[in-house]
């Protein structure tokens, strides 16, 4: 379930619970090769996927619309901490680069939990405005959908 009942009204979550381990769920945030699989919800695709795992590395996708658009997204980490936490934000591009139009900052936690992993997935906005349209975009089906296709993708990794 998505809530703003973080602390902060700014903040949209997503918490889920899996039978994986935090180190299925890292390797698939973290590596590109995977991430393409899974990261954004079908009929869209992500096309291309950079990443430089370390503070001030890119990360960055670009997603195709089931219209054929095309949307390049990049930032820049901020924090690596492995199969624990990861966190990036758009706010900056890599080396800690101003970003002409900020969107959101996000906080991603895996925490091994009785044989699988509470993982929570935490959006952080500049005001209301950026975290309404979030909303509006679909942030709780999206990035719900989201983890539900990660799951399923790591399940065909261990078959």
């Amino acid at each position: 379930m998505a809530s703003t009942d973080t602390g902060n009204t700014l903040d949209l979550v997503l918490e889920r619970t899996t039978d994986l381990p935090s180190s299925l769920l890292w390797k698939a945030w973290t590596t590109p090769e995977h991430l393409v699989h899974w990261f954004v919800p079908k009929p869209w695709q992500t096309v291309h996927c950079e990443i430089d795992l370390r503070p001030g590395g890119i990360f960055r996708t670009i997603m195709r619309s089931p219209d054929n658009e095309e949307f390049d997204n990049a930032g820049c980490y901020l924090e690596v901490v492995p199969e624990r936490r990861l966190v990036w934000t758009d706010a900056l591009q890599p080396g800690y680069r101003p970003a002409a139009k900020p969107f959101m900052t996000a906080i991603l936690t895996f925490e091994e939990q009785g044989g699988g992993t509470r993982y929570v997935a935490r959006a952080l906005h500049k005001d209301v405005a950026d975290r309404d349209q979030h909303i509006a975009m679909g942030f709780e089906s999206g990035w719900g959908t989201v983890f539900d296709q990660l799951v399923a993708y790591l399940r065909t990794m261990k078959a």
